[in-house]
């Protein structure tokens, strides 16, 4: 094998190598549960307003990001979650 063909393959493996950390490290951040909770507290917000906004009447501006699936989803099952805890509460009171 010739110095340049081995120097063409090491240059291979290291740029692969390199593509696949980044890879993994988008990969990582995307996962982390940090940034999951943020993206749902973040739709959860955006539900929010559009709820607000159904509320009051208001055009929702075509700038505003509109509400998804999920944030109604996450946005009922929380009003769920506390509507049963206020109701466990009232029952022991």
């Amino acid at each position: 094998m010739s110095t340049t063909s081995r120097d063409k393959i090491e240059a291979d493996i290291s740029r692969t190598r390199e593509e696949l950390r980044s890879t993994v490290d988008e990969l990582s951040d995307r996962l982390s549960p940090k940034n999951l909770a943020q993206e749902a507290v973040d739709e959860v917000k955006i539900a929010v307003a559009d709820l607000k906004r159904r509320a009051t009447g208001e055009v929702r501006s075509p700038d505003e990001p509109e509400a998804t699936r999920t944030g109604w989803i996450l946005l009922g099952t929380g009003a769920f979650v506390a509507l049963t805890v206020v109701q466990k509460i009232v029952r022991k009171l």
